[in-house]
């Protein structure tokens, strides 16, 4: 694995994913994806999130110190601090 390539794919992987990715991005990325198993597992795990995200029923929520560890791991702790971040809003339904 190219260390450096597969980063540089990654950060594109959003764009990707929401279907506003150039073209000629797309199938970089996608022979890429074929191609690195690496990149594959972060984009299937991706996929995944995403999924769990739009299927959490409104009345479930993480305990804080979950939630907290949670965006530490995947480094948003600034979303943590904002009154307006969609999980929080799920939090107090």
């Amino acid at each position: 694995m190219e260390n450096n390539h597969c980063q540089h794919l990654l950060q594109s992987l959003s764009d990707y994913i929401d279907g506003t990715l150039d073209p000629s991005l797309c199938a970089l990325l996608e022979e890429h994806l074929c191609g690195c198993e690496n990149c594959q597992v972060v984009y299937n795990t991706t996929l995944k999130t995403i999924d769990l995200y739009h299927t959490v029923e409104a009345h479930e929520t993480l305990p804080g110190d979950v939630r907290s560890r949670l965006f530490m791991r995947l480094n948003l702790e600034n979303y943590l601090e904002k009154q307006d971040d969609p999980i929080q809003k799920l939090d107090h339904v």
